[in-house]
């Protein structure tokens, strides 16, 4: 069994080693003041947890009205208190509802998505499930999702390089439905640098996915690398509003110090986080826990 709590802890030791360290500097040396709220803030801020978040979690620590000589533990506590507060509403469920479930992967070039569906295909390895290779553009990525298909031992069907991405799905689609699949999961290109053409050609998709499955995709799936810190509010902004994104993956908090981005994004996308990624293995995809979250992003011992 995965020690999730102790892995949890190891991911975000980046963040929490100048959160939290951040922390005790300031409240073993003075109590709690204006002088140490601002100090407060500005560390808030440099682990990316964004203005608008790191004034609300100010705000509600200093309405707390905790004792002036509260140690750096209970400190530390109050905070994880309101940061878990801020990302709650985004702690859900991931549910499989439909037959096949579609689940779309979007996201920009490099932000974990081809991994991060052999992750979540390791996760629902006991349903019948298909990859479709939807990024036709980057033979990379297209290789790396077959050997993800190896490796849980589920069907990739894949195109030509170059080959139109939505034609691509219709026929990838068509085929999960005659195979009697429950899940598949479908990549996509992330050339956000060109806006204009990634949003036609994911609107393309959604469109023919609707003609194969008129409900469909059932989910779909931002994926975000933390340690682009606060680019990734924009991406969140941006394909929600050219995706229909109902849901996030936040990935790469091991190696990130940046992990506080988490809660900038929650706060300003409003968003499910369904998943975040700890690492490469094929089992470091964890659902997202709010408190645990929050505890481990301050530095809190468990």
């Amino acid at each position: 069994m995965i020690n999730w709590l102790g892995k949890f802890t190891s991911g975000l030791k980046k963040t929490s080693d100048k959160l939290g360290g951040g922390i005790s500097d300031i409240f073993s040396k003075r109590k709690i003041d204006a002088t140490s709220l601002d100090e407060l803030e500005e560390i808030l801020l440099e682990a990316d947890v964004g203005y608008s978040a790191a004034a609300e979690i100010i705000k509600n620590f200093s309405a707390r009205k905790i004792n002036r000589d509260a140690s750096p533990e209970e400190i530390k506590q109050a905070l994880a208190n309101d940061i878990a507060a801020i990302l709650k509403p985004c702690e859900q469920k991931f549910v499989i509802s439909s037959k096949p479930h579609v689940i779309l992967m979007v996201g920009v070039n490099g932000a974990g998505k081809t991994t991060a569906i052999g992750k979540l295909a390791h996760k629902f390895k006991d349903q019948k499930i298909s990859l479709i290779a939807g990024d036709t553009f980057r033979a990379a990525a297209v290789e790396q999702l077959k050997v993800w298909g190896e490796r849980n031992n589920v069907r990739v069907y894949s195109a030509s390089i170059g080959a139109d991405a939505a034609g691509l799905c219709f026929d990838g689609l068509s085929e999960a439905v005659k195979q009697g699949d429950d899940i598949v999961f479908i990549d996509t290109a992330g050339r956000l640098q060109n806006k204009t053409n990634l949003t036609d050609e994911l609107k393309k998709i959604i469109r023919v996915i609707k003609k194969v499955i008129p409900d469909a995709p059932h989910h779909t799936l931002l994926c975000l690398d933390a340690t682009t810190g606060q680019n990734a509010i924009d991406q969140a902004l941006t394909f929600k509003t050219i995706a229909d994104v109902n849901g996030l993956i936040v990935n790469k908090l091991d190696g990130s110090a940046k992990g506080g981005v988490l809660v900038a994004v929650a706060a300003a996308a409003k968003l499910p986080v369904y998943y975040i990624g700890l690492g490469e293995g094929i089992d470091d995809l964890k659902e997202f826990d709010a408190a645990e979250f929050a505890a481990s992003l301050v530095g809190l011992k468990n």
